[in-house]
Formats: structure tokens, C-alpha cells, sequence
């Protein structure tokens, strides 16, 4: 029976307030993983990250840190070897973000079979593997969970020499929809899908300074994203400020991208 308690408001002054969640981030060593996770820990929660390789410099903020578990989530063993020993330690997982993702530059003309299917683990298999052993804990929870993909541009438009990176992003916002029907009432699922972020790989895709700023000139809010815009993003979806959000794809693109014909016809 739906009461009008399950909809109550958390108090606003509180509603970020994650003290002692749960948080699993994938890939959460670097790059948008690590502003993913920073924001978690300020935000109270004990966050668990998960990648092949151990982070170069210690993942704190003040006094609290995260802890690490290596895993190759491409490989479902591993990865609900990861959902394991995170209950484990805590008794308990809150929120699952799915960060880990990305693929180099490749022709789709010659893609080899094992490079095309090494993306499509990474982008959209590994995911669902952590997914589904994250829901099987949370569904055992009085408060059930939340869990949020990490998307991007290159699945809600072409993407040119990285087609099976786009492709499995495309396929990650309809699994995460999907799963949103599947799993509800006590499992959210959401994605945040990031335009062009600025990393400490940006120049693999926007090139030197001068490529990053005329990137960034596209962009109609003028600059390119943050890890930490991704990280508050996820920090929203996670908190009782979203609790009716599932389903949904937040885009942090900064306002996307102007029609080219704009620019063709010089009309700007």
C-alpha cells in the first residue's frame, strides 16, 4: 500500500547529507571516477572504488577515504567479487555508480572483432554485470538503492571513430530504462550522460590548450565540464532530492551542441 509517507520530503538541509551510505564507483581512481568519488566523501559516505590499478595518490577527502578493491569489471567473477567484499566490509550498498568506460580512437572500417568487443564489456556488459549483483543486495534493503550509469554524448548522437563506444552508451541508456521498470520500487536506476569533460586525458581528445579552447567554445555555457560536475550530478541522483527520478537520463553537457547548419549558413 503507496502512503503519502513514501513520498515525504527529506528536510532540505539534509537532503545531500550521505553520512555512512554505501558507495560503490567504478573506474573511480582518476578522471571523472575521482570527482565522482571525492564528492561521495564529502558528502559523508563511506565509498568503496573499484578499477584494474591502485590510485597513484590516495583517494581522501579531510579526514575521510575511500577504499579500493582491484578488479577487471569486465570480467563478471570479478565484478561481483567487488559487490562482495564491499557488503562485506559495510553490511550494506546504497548506491552503485558505473563509471568505468572509455575507448581510443578507432575506424569502424577496421576495428578488429576483439578490439570492438572489449568496448562493448567495458561501456555496456560490465554495468549490467554490477548492476544485477548490486540489486540483488539492495532488494534485501528496508531502503533499497540506487544506481546511476555514467553515459555520454556519443550515445544520443553519431560517434564518428569510436562507433562501438557510442553504440554501447546507446545501449547503456536503454539497459539503465529498462532496469528502471524491472527493479522498481526499491532499486533506482539513472543515467548521467557527460558532454566534453576536461581530464587529465583531454588532450587524447580535444588535442593541446588551443584544442581545448575552441572545444570549449562550442559548448553554449562556454567551457567545457568538471569531474566535479559529474560527481554532483551523481550526488543528486543518489540523495532523497531525486527519490521520484528513475529512468531518467541528466545530461551534463552544458547545453549541448548547436546545429551545424548554424554555423554553415552563417547564421549566428
Amino acid at each position: 500500500m503507496v502512503t503519502m509517507a513514501d513520498s515525504a520530503p527529506a528536510p532540505l538541509a539534509t537532503a545531500l547529507d550521505l553520512t555512512d551510505r554505501v558507495v560503490i564507483v567504478t573506474g573511480g581512481t582518476k578522471g571523472v571516477g575521482r570527482g565522482i568519488t571525492e564528492r561521495f566523501l564529502e558528502a559523508g559516505a563511506h565509498v568503496v572504488v573499484t578499477a584494474r590499478n591502485a590510485p597513484e595518490t590516495p583517494l581522501a577527502w579531510g579526514d575521510r577515504s575511500a577504499s579500493f578493491v582491484a578488479a577487471d569489471i569486465r570480467d563478471p567473477d570479478q565484478t561481483a567479487a567487488v559487490i562482495a567484499a564491499a557488503t562485506e566490509a559495510h553490511g550494506r550498498i546504497d548506491v552503485l555508480v558505473n563509471n568505468a568506460g572509455g575507448s581510443p580512437m578507432a575506424e569502424a572500417a577496421s576495428a578488429s572483432p576483439r578490439f570492438s568487443e572489449s568496448i562493448v564489456k567495458l561501456n555496456l556488459l560490465a554495468p549490467l554485470y554490477l548492476s544485477q549483483a548490486a540489486n540483488a543486495v539492495m532488494q534485501d534493503q528496508d531502503t533499497g538503492g540506487s544506481i546511476i550509469n555514467i553515459g555520454s554524448l556519443s550515445g544520443l548522437r553519431p560517434s564518428p571513430w569510436s562507433a562501438a563506444y557510442g553504440a554501447a552508451k546507446a545501449g547503456l541508456l536503454n539497459l539503465s530504462q529498462s532496469l528502471a521498470i524491472e527493479w522498481a520500487p526499491k532499486v533506482r536506476v539513472n543515467v548521467v550522460s557527460g558532454g566534453y569533460i576536461l581530464t587529465e586525458q583531454a588532450e587524447l581528445h580535444y588535442g593541446d590548450d588551443a584544442g581545448v579552447a575552441r572545444v570549449a567554445a562550442t559548448v553554449p555555457l562556454g567551457r567545457l565540464a568538471s569531474p566535479t560536475d559529474i560527481g554532483d550530478a551523481c550526488l543528486y541522483l543518489a540523495s532523497p532530492l531525486a527519490r521520484h527520478v528513475s529512468g531518467a537520463n541528466l545530461a551534463v553537457h552544458g547545453g549541448g551542441e548547436a546545429p551545424p547548419f548554424l554555423a554553415a549558413a552563417d547564421l549566428r
